[in-house]
């Protein structure tokens, strides 16, 4: 079985796979003082309860945006599953796209496994919308190649922001309104940065399309995802798993004799 960590700026996610089954998928928050073994037994605990060992895991990859993480999962897979994982953006790891960008080497090792999984899951020109830490565009083309995309603070972020810049507004959590025009300061900051959120969506995917001319799928991925999905006809589909997915067409195109 194939152990595939996704590990974001928020949240860690691993997951276990059995060919396509996915046979266990948990989340941990991102802290970078955790320990290799803290980690370790962590997920040796949850693999018990979903009737999983860890003998059961003969191979590993592995996507950081958090660079400090990067040994401490190395760490744990080699220690407590005895395999050297793959890792995403090292040298000799075939993606099978191109990233025709000025500097390939500064994008985000999610952003290239989205793009690898989308053009592996639909084929056509698409932009991924990514709902994390920070909310990405990325653009991929028909033939699969990267081709850039926009960064923007995460909602989560604005509206923290909003509560630390100014000292009268209270700390909200984000939700989706039924109304634009607030009755009261906490609905009225969550009217602003949701909706406000939303024609930045719009906006972004409807320059991105005119630039890149040509009609573009529009595929919605990460944890603040699903609020978005139905708020506006600008978003296609959406991808819960599209990350984990693109670690496993990775692996895949990597290891050529498959899962162990």
């Amino acid at each position: 079985m194939l152990l595939a960590i996704d590990c974001g700026n928020t949240n860690i996610v691993f997951a276990v796979y059995d060919g396509e089954n996915a046979k266990g998928v948990w989340r941990a928050s991102t802290k970078t003082e955790r320990t290799a073994d803290e980690l370790g037994v962590w997920l040796d605990q949850l693999l018990t309860l979903g009737g999983l060992k860890r003998a059961d895991i003969t191979a590993a990859i592995i996507a950081s945006v958090v660079p400090s993480m990067g040994f401490v999962l190395k760490t744990v897979c080699r220690r407590y599953f005895t395999c050297e994982p793959l890792v995403v953006g090292e040298e000799g790891v075939d993606l099978g796209i191109q990233v025709l960008l000025d500097r390939p080497e500064e994008v985000g090792a999610d952003r290239l496994v989205n793009a690898v999984a989308a053009h592996s899951r639909y084929g056509k020109p698409l932009i991924v919308i990514d709902f994390g830490t920070a909310t990405t565009f990325d653009v991929v083309d028909g033939q699969g190649n990267y081709r850039g995309g926009a960064i923007a603070p995460g909602i989560n972020l604005s509206l923290e922001a909003l509560h630390a810049a100014a000292a009268k507004l209270p700390r909200a959590a984000i939700g989706r309104p039924k109304q634009v025009i607030g009755k009261a300061t906490v609905p009225a900051m969550q009217s602003g940065v949701y909706w406000g959120y939303v024609g930045l969506i719009e906006g972004l995917v409807r320059r991105i399309a005119d630039e890149f001319g040509q009609p573009m799928l529009v595929i919605a991925t990460g944890g603040l995802a699903p609020m978005f999905k139905g708020a506006t006809d600008i978003i296609d589909s959406l991808d819960n798993d599209l990350t984990l997915r693109g670690l496993l067409e990775i692996f895949r195109r990597n290891v050529k004799d498959g899962l162990g």
